[in-house]
This record gives structure tokens, sequence and C-alpha cells, in this order.
């Protein structure tokens, strides 16, 4: 497989020192790409600003925002089979951003707006030989808002996993498709997840997405 991979967060700013973020450090994109080359796939990583290390001889593309990311995947979604949307974009950024830095005057309030869904942009683009994996990071148990992202971005899988796996090493999570099928993954390194993943992944482009 040819795969196209995102991690990590976006940051919005406010003014050329403050931004709007989330505590995602990239370490589940970092596992998936391990799994991927470790099963001989090509991987392509579009990565926020992580706070763990990638591994090195993979090609990679940086951005910071939201608008950089989704520019970036899809400018490279065509030339790819998967798209595994890891990364933790911002959902919200400030309608405008100041030019300098804003003082202290004790209070702010920020106007804000919703970020672009890239997952779905790709979804609407994707090819019938393409595939495209989103995650969803919900309250604990809320699968329903999971499926409803499943239906509503045209993705062949979501992973739905609890808020609090953000930024730790382990993770517990759910595998849904299309059809009501559904796979719980217990609590285990992301690592493993990942490995998991990838196995699906592999099942996805070989016709088994449902």
């Amino acid at each position: 497989m040819r795969i196209l991979l995102t991690a990590g967060p976006t940051h919005e700013p406010i003014d050329p020192v403050r931004y709007i973020g989330n505590r995602s450090s990239g370490r589940m994109g970092a596992a998936l790409a391990q799994a991927a080359q470790r099963a001989g796939h090509g991987v392509t990583l579009i990565l926020g600003p992580v706070t763990v290390a990638m591994p090195a001889d993979i090609p990679r593309i940086d951005v910071e925002t939201a608008d950089q990311m989704l520019q970036a995947v899809l400018r490279e979604f065509p030339q790819h089979d998967l798209l595994i949307m890891a990364a933790a974009v911002s959902d919200y950024r400030p309608k405008s951003v100041a030019a300098e830095k804003l003082g202290r005057h004790g209070g702010l309030v920020l106007e804000l707006e919703a970020t672009p869904d890239i997952v779905a942009a790709a979804g609407k683009l994707k090819r019938p030989d393409q595939r495209t994996v989103g995650f969803s990071l919900e309250a604990a148990g809320d699968l329903d808002r999971a499926r409803r992202k499943l239906t509503q971005k045209n993705l062949d899988l979501i992973v739905y996993n609890p808020a609090s796996t953000i930024g730790s090493e382990m993770i517990q999570a759910t595998l849904l498709w299309p059809g009501g099928r559904s796979e719980n993954v217990t609590s285990r390194p992301k690592a493993e997840l990942a490995d998991i993943l990838i196995q699906r992944c592999i099942q996805l482009l070989a016709g088994g997405r449902r």
C-alpha cells in the first residue's frame, strides 16, 4: 500500500506568539508509521507540531495549521491508496489573527470559527480504489457520534477512542465499519493497535470493507 498518514495537533494562531491547540503528541501516528514500515508499505507523513520522534527515513511534510494540513492532504492523496487521518486537528481557530503580540489587559475575548474537515474533504475526492480511515476522539462510551462521523465523512473505517487516551502511551479503541461491523480493542500500547489497524487497512484494500 501507499499510505498517506497525518499525525499530531494543529496550532491555530491568535497572534504571532499564541495559538489554539490541543495535547496531541503524535504518538499514535508514529506507531502507525512504524507498523506500516514493518509490513513493507510506503508511507508519507503529514505532521502538525508533534512532540514525539518520528521515523527518520519516512518522507514527511511539516505543517502548522488546519488549512496547511488540508492543502497537503488534497495535494498528496491522489498518489496514495489509503489516507489514515490520525492527526488531532483543532476544531476551531480565531476568526481573525492579530498582526502583533496582544498585550495583557486583564481579559481577552476571541471569536472562533470552525476549521476545515480534512478527512471529509478527502472522502469527497477519493477514487473507487482508494480508502479513508479516520479517528474519533470522544467522551467515554459515545460510539454513536463516531458512527455518525463514519457516514458523514464517507469513511471506510473509523477508530473510536476515549478522550483520556490523548497524549498517552496506551489506547483503548473500537473499530467501526459501514454496515454495522465493529471490533473492540482492549487497552494496550499504541504500537499494538497500530499493527492491528494496518492489518485491517490491508483487508480494506483487498475488498473486505464490509
